[in-house]
């Protein structure tokens, strides 16, 4: 869709065809005008040069980053600051909300504000589950931020959930480490490794039907049985969505041996869909949806479930850059920053959305989102 939209607005803005920095600058203008939600663009104009540009709220990443030569200044864009820095090129800045950067084939620079109204509230979940942990995002470490969402989780431990005997803490791989580390850290507890991922096996989100990714879960991780046997073990990760793969996971800890299993969640219950980029389940399948926590952790199996709070996790990331002010958090309150999603749009999307995978699960596709 944004690239029909563009390709015609460029066609409008063009006179015989001919694009300069400022025609194309007048499409992406009219691309604001015309598309609501969160994207943000890297592409190349054939023969002219790479242009890149990110939605008016902010809600999707994109960097600019530079290389000095003999010749002069290198420039290039890209979604997270890992692809940056892989390339030898240095962090220049973040692409503003509602900016456009445009690199001629002659690498000069140019860029311009596209948008009348701007606000910068970057999606939350890029920082718990989507973005790189090497990653600067807005000014705020990727990395940094999910420690301190470990900070926040053993402050809530210790101050409500006092009477739990913890005897180690074990992350779900990957993206739950540096939370799990601090979690451990913060409760003077030990941490340790008691799930080995498998390398070779696609990612459980991605597959059909509830029992293959059941299945698919004992496939995908194996289990260190000595760190569980006769233990209270309290397990991180970073989200729960469905709740397909912490039921699992809980019981394979069982399995090992455990003696109660906790489960630490390093984000609040997702009870909302995102229709900002992140291939979300619908309402009836999030496991949170419609359930308390106490609910949800007996629906996975827990001896106890402790969520972080959003007003803990929105701390955490802005203690990584205090100027971040605001954050896309729709999935955990339901608040949608565009202000144009209402209850009967993601009835609309939601029934769809069934209807499209009821037929393409007849057909063995694989749609399905469980993180």
């Amino acid at each position: 869709v944004l690239l029909n939209v563009l390709a015609h607005e460029l066609e409008k803005a063009s006179v015989k065809l001919r694009l300069d920095p400022q025609t194309i600058f007048t499409a992406v203008s009219n691309v604001h005008r015309r598309v609501r939600g969160a994207y943000a663009v890297i592409a190349m104009i054939a023969g002219h040069g790479v242009l890149a540009f990110r939605d008016p709220y902010g809600i999707r990443p994109g960097v600019i980053g530079y290389n000095e030569t003999a010749d002069g200044i290198e420039y290039m864009v890209s979604s997270e600051s890992v692809a940056v820095e892989a390339l030898g090129f240095r962090l220049l800045r973040d692409i503003a909300p509602g900016e456009a950067v445009f690199i001629d084939e002659d690498g000069n620079f140019f860029s311009q504000q596209c948008a009348d109204r701007t606000g910068l509230n970057p999606c939350i979940f890029e920082y718990v589950y989507l973005a790189r942990p090497d990653s600067l995002i807005d000014g705020a470490s990727v990395y940094e931020s999910r420690l301190h969402m470990g900070e926040k989780l053993a402050e809530k431990i210790r101050r409500q959930y006092q009477h739990l005997q913890i005897d180690v803490v074990i992350p779900i791989p990957d993206s739950s480490r540096p939370s799990a580390l601090q979690l451990a850290a913060g409760l003077g507890v030990p941490y340790r490794e008691g799930f080995v991922k498998n390398r070779y096996i696609g990612r459980t989100f991605i597959m059909p039907g509830q029992e293959v990714r059941t299945r698919s879960v004992r496939q995908k991780l194996n289990v260190i049985g000595m760190e569980f046997k006769g233990k209270n073990v309290l397990l991180v990760d970073d989200s729960i969505v469905r709740g397909t793969t912490s039921r699992e996971i809980v019981t394979m800890a069982r399995e090992s041996g455990a003696r109660k299993v906790f489960f630490a969640s390093a984000a609040p219950p997702v009870r909302y869909p995102n229709v900002y980029g992140i291939d979300m389940p619908t309402r009836a399948e999030l496991i949170a949806a419609h359930r308390s926590e106490a609910e949800v952790g007996m629906e996975i199996g827990a001896d106890a479930l402790i969520y972080q709070d959003l007003d803990a996790l929105k701390e955490a990331v802005r203690k990584s850059n205090p100027k971040l002010a605001s954050f896309e958090t729709s999935c955990f309150d339901g608040v949608y920053v565009t202000g144009d999603v209402t209850s009967d749009y993601l009835h609309i999307i939601e029934t769809r959305r069934d209807a499209q995978r009821d037929s393409e699960e007849d057909e063995g596709a694989q749609l399905d989102l469980n993180l």
